[in-house]
């Protein structure tokens, strides 16, 4: 099977982000397009209604940067190619000022 972002399966728009899903089989794809100044527990929280993002994300980060502290205080920065694994429980947002873009994958 094939599909492409150029067409994605669902789209959605909260405050500084862009996310757009394919699904394929029992995996889907989500391309996160991530505005500076975009951060977590700013712009998400207010819609998630938890204290911090609960979601796991593995991942590759396509470009530019961002930064996750965990609950328990660590923190760690991306970069473009850096393939990530968050457990969920954490807060992230992008560093500089050029979009990050990042490719999650998860199963059904």
């Amino acid at each position: 099977q094939k599909k492409n972002f150029q067409n994605p399966d669902a789209t959605q728009t909260p405050p500084n982000v862009r996310t757009e899903n394919i699904t394929i089989g029992e995996m889907t794809v989500s391309k996160q397009i991530y505005q500076p100044g975009w951060q977590w527990s700013k712009d998400i929280k207010p819609i998630a209604k938890t204290n911090s993002c609960q979601v796991h994300h593995f991942g590759v980060l396509a470009s530019g940067r961002l930064r996750v502290r965990a609950d328990d205080g660590q923190e760690m920065d991306f970069g473009p190619d850096d393939v990530v694994d968050i457990p969920p429980g954490h807060d992230g947002w992008t560093i500089g000022n050029e979009p990050a873009i990042f490719y999650w994958f998860t199963r059904k």
